[in-house]
């Protein structure tokens, strides 16, 4: 009887590496993510919103390379925050403001837990391709969030790396300094930051509970978990004898 492959989360997704601050692609492309700040446009003069119009006129017409602009809302993560409220408010002798700021935390925590307090990011990201090579689209990154899977090839990860930053630093110090004349702070994401990206966008309800912690290197384990658990094969062979499976025990159950 043939042994039956059991498919790993990962092999479903077009990512595939991250390093050196890159997203390393399957097909054979890769994508460098920048972090942008924003302007809040109608509160500006209109002098300088002609001013800002004509800068980001000048941003299109400087562009020599294809670029995506992804903003991102979700829920606002307060949660250091609060752990620091109860801090402070353990050492606060005066009772009355100890009172006052646990009453704060609740209502901070219940307008989060409402949905009326959002954050928004934005990125934008400069893709790398070779499309001698078959490099695929040029926003291969972010397909998988779009339901489309990219049909992946034989990658040498080296090769692509360095010929990947190579076409993408220079794109980058181009965009980051042109969006300064904007007014706006750009950087590119490192590589702990686009795994900690990329792993809330694939676990949108974890990544709200519980974050990445420790370096790059000590993570052994998928970071996307599948819906369901593969079976594990029963111990078969001499001297070993069947066992009925238990079932899972409830919270509350007594044993």
């Amino acid at each position: 009887m043939m042994a039956e492959k059991i498919a790993s989360t990962q092999q479903h997704l077009d990512i595939l590496d991250i390093e050196d601050n890159l997203v390393l692609l399957k097909t054979g492309g890769a994508a460098l993510v920048i972090q942008a700040t924003a302007v809040n446009f109608d509160l500006l003069s209109e002098r300088e919103q002609d001013a800002m119009i004509a800068a980001y006129s000048a941003l299109l017409n400087s562009l020599s390379f294809p670029l995506q602009i992804l903003i991102r809302s979700r829920k606002m993560d307060i949660s250091t925050y609060l752990s620091s409220i109860d801090q402070q408010a353990k050492v606060q002798p005066n009772p009355y403001l100890r009172e006052r700021m646990l009453t704060y935390k609740e209502f901070v925590g219940g307008l989060v837990q409402k949905g009326e307090i959002l954050d928004k990011r934005f990125y934008v990201v400069i893709p790398y391709y070779e499309p001698v090579l078959g490099g695929g689209s040029i926003f291969d990154a972010f397909r998988g969030l779009l339901g489309m899977k990219s049909k992946p090839k034989t990658v040498s990860k080296a090769g692509l790396l360095q010929r990947a930053k190579t076409d993408l630093e220079p794109k980058r110090d181009h965009l980051v300094k042109q969006l300064s004349r904007l007014g706006i702070k750009a950087r590119q994401l490192t590589t702990p930051e686009l795994i900690e990206l990329f792993y809330e966008i694939y676990n949108p309800e974890a990544a709200r509970i519980q974050h990445l912690e420790g370096g790059v290197s000590q993570y052994t384990t998928a970071l996307v978990e599948p819906a369901v658990a593969p079976p594990t094969p029963a111990a078969t062979g001499p001297g070993v004898t069947p066992t009925k499976e238990t079932p899972p025990q409830k919270i509350g159950e007594e044993m």
